[in-house]
């Protein structure tokens, strides 16, 4: 799908009431959502209702044992830069299906350097480094979906 016919559908959709659009194609399938907050509308004046409250008390769950407690996950602390993803896309580790990935987790990296690429609409944008040291975790699996913000690699 070309970038006028995909700029078109777009502009129709923020210009309409359709809040989602998906077409499929032989090239592909595109799928656009329109953001923002949704309106709502009132239609008339809205009547009060309140409904009875019930008087009987709910049970109270016991508080959690240790075992409990110890046993739930916690989140893992990140140490280090994180280098986040610029974009919506699709992460690889190459720049194609055979070849070396860019880098490995122990690697030195300067800042510049080409560590990954994202493909989005069918464009390879390649992600460099922001920061010079060396790559202490690799995020993100090869042809992996990414969003916008999400940490690709940390950088110690």
């Amino acid at each position: 799908m070309d970038l006028r016919k995909l700029k078109t559908l777009i502009d129709l959709v923020s210009d309409s009431n359709v809040s989602e659009l998906e077409i499929t194609e032989a090239e592909g399938k595109v799928r656009i959502v329109k953001g923002g907050m949704p309106m709502h509308q009132a239609y008339g004046p809205v009547a009060a209702y309140s409904a009875p409250v019930a008087t009987t008390a709910a049970p109270v769950a016991a508080p959690p044992t240790e075992a409990a407690v110890s046993a739930t996950a916690t989140p893992e602390v990140q140490t280090g830069h994180a280098v986040k993803s610029p974009m919506v896309g699709t992460f690889y580790r190459s720049s194609s299906p055979g070849a070396k990935p860019f880098v490995e987790v122990g690697d030195s990296v300067k800042a510049g350097e080409t560590i990954c690429i994202i493909e989005a609409m069918k464009i390879l944008n390649e992600i460099e480094a922001d920061k010079s040291g060396t790559v202490s975790k690799i995020l993100s699996e090869n042809g992996q979906a990414v969003e916008y913000g999400q940490p690709l690699f940390i950088i110690d």
